[in-house]
């Protein structure tokens, strides 16, 4: 992997993409995709390591950390890696927004959710019944969770909160895909500002409470229609449109905006968690929420940064594993679990070790077992993958 250096100055990124053929992968996409998915397990791995009394799974309504080793590691890890959602969305709007020309509504949102809908059904289900063979939930559990299959997901699947985001987004990008194609470049700077904006009301709410109309009944601000996810997406449309910057003047401004995202994002946790001190969980992770400025921040350097790789086509391995990514995604907490169990229960790994080591074995299981099930009939259903020849 190697970086450019002036090639295609002054052209936004949707000149570069030009020149690939279609149906090529766009190869700085898969090492982002593949890059994301692993700190999403980083993040999970991380959280074992702060949930009350240091003991849980994963980190629940109130964190603690047992001792000044594990927050410092849990800060760094887990802060660094909170870019890995935001990626996500960004790769998910930087290739579907907007939508192509002559293409409806229909056909996106069929072509979209057949792709995501019957994996994450299915395994809402697994989700919902496996954990009884360990006795991680009892029967009651199960049958409460598939009842309200409709409504959430289920107890021992908390990663799954990002599935409803991610189809929110799809469901919009037809709503939102006229104003894109016509836009201008300050148009979306102007939208960009606003959420921007938006990014920085956790701390005003910290510092001044209710801001722009909130209020204890109507959480409706002034701003609210330009907050969320729909922020990054606006911003990817602009980063492969408008933004012409040369490769060089991307590589300098990523790598300065993801060390000064990713020292604010560490030092907002590392600050309040004080070792033997319960502290509610949102508080605590203040700034490590999603749509955060100083995520953002993080987040834009770490994309403009993937953007600068100059390869004309990604190892098979790398290209494997972002077709893979979903399936990774969706079921990494059933490793995860005994992994941890192995190297910070059993074997003691220092915290420092133990992090990187967790999330490692947890991502290369999972990519295996991915693997093997994308040469099954029908895989595509199950992991959104196959690698069986039509």
């Amino acid at each position: 992997m190697t970086f450019g250096k002036n090639l295609s100055a002054g052209l936004p990124l949707s000149a570069s993409m030009s020149m690939t053929k279609p149906g090529e992968r766009i190869v700085f996409l898969d090492y982002l995709r593949v890059f994301a998915c692993f700190l999403v397990i980083l993040v999970h791995a991380s959280e074992n390591y702060y949930g009350a009394g240091g003991e849980s799974d994963m980190a629940g309504p109130i964190s603690m950390l047992l001792n000044n080793t594990d927050r410092l590691w849990v800060s760094i890890y887990d802060g660094f890696s909170r870019m890995s959602v935001p990626l996500f969305f960004i790769v998910s709007a930087f290739l579907l927004a907007p939508m192509p020309a002559g293409m409806t509504t229909g056909q996106f949102y069929r072509r979209r959710f057949k792709h995501i809908l019957p994996p994450f059904f299915i395994f809402v289900v697994l989700y919902s019944t496996l954990p009884l063979l360990w006795g991680q939930i009892d029967g009651d559990t199960t049958i409460n969770d598939l009842s309200r299959i409709l409504l959430n997901f289920p107890t021992t699947a908390g990663h799954f909160w990002f599935m409803y985001p991610l189809i929110s987004i799809y469901l919009f990008i037809p709503m939102i895909s006229p104003w894109l194609a016509k836009a201008s470049a300050k148009e979306e700077r102007f939208f960009i500002l606003l959420f921007l904006l938006t990014t920085c009301m956790p701390y005003m709410n910290r510092c001044w409470g209710e801001v722009w109309g909130q209020c204890f009944w109507n959480e409706y601000h002034l701003l609210w229609y330009f907050s969320g996810y729909l922020g990054y997406l606006v911003l990817a449309h602009y980063i492969r449109v408008h933004l012409t910057w040369g490769r060089n003047t991307r590589l300098a401004v990523g790598a300065a905006l993801l060390v000064v995202g990713a020292l604010a994002t560490i030092y907002s946790f590392y600050v309040q968690a004080i070792p033997g001190k319960e502290l509610v969980t949102p508080v605590l992770e203040i700034g490590w929420a999603f749509c955060t400025i100083n995520v953002v921040v993080l987040t834009t350097g770490a994309f403009l940064l993937f953007s600068c790789i100059k390869q004309v086509k990604a190892p098979a391995i790398i290209v494997k594993a972002s077709k893979l990514s979903f399936g990774i995604y969706l079921m990494h907490i059933f490793f995860l679990g005994f992994w941890v169990s192995i190297f910070k229960g059993k074997l003691e790994l220092p915290t420092a070790a133990a992090i990187p080591t967790i999330a490692i074995v947890t991502f290369v299981s999972c990519y295996i077992v991915s693997w093997v099930i994308s040469y099954l009939p029908g895989s595509k259903w199950i992991i959104g993958a196959s690698s069986r020849r039509n």
